[in-house]
């Protein structure tokens, strides 16, 4: 059985960091790309950062670029995004989700396969 679990979210003052994790179990990790989404209330699921395990290729949101830097690390099965200068506008539910390899580079959240249950990121103006 596949399992994402995110963790690391929490209410921060605009300007600080968090880092997200997400752990994966019960898949090829290095086979996969993982993506990190968020859905704000009343709005739409958006992608925001993703990775290619295999090749290391990231992928941004134009939203979040230069502040957000995602990475992963094999040996544990986890991706972290470390997300800095954060805004009241990042908050939002972040989830994480596992594709086909193939899908690095892309974040539409309809084209991946499994998904984590999310963490509130709240940040406070």
């Amino acid at each position: 059985e596949v399992q994402l679990q995110a963790s690391g979210g929490g209410l921060v003052q605009a300007g600080g960091s968090l880092r997200l994790s997400c752990t994966a179990s019960g898949l090829a990790f290095d086979d996969y790309a993982i993506g990190w989404f968020r859905q704000a209330p009343g709005k739409e699921r958006e992608g925001v950062s993703g990775i290619g395990i295999r090749n290391g290729d990231t992928y941004y949101s134009n939203s979040v670029k230069g502040r957000f830097t995602i990475s992963s690390d094999s040996a544990k099965n986890t991706v972290y995004l470390q997300m800095n200068s954060l805004k009241p506008e990042d908050t939002a539910v972040y989830s994480c989700a596992a594709g086909g390899a193939d899908k690095a580079g892309n974040l539409d959240w309809w084209e991946y396969d499994y998904w984590g249950q999310g963490t509130l990121v709240t940040v406070s103006s």
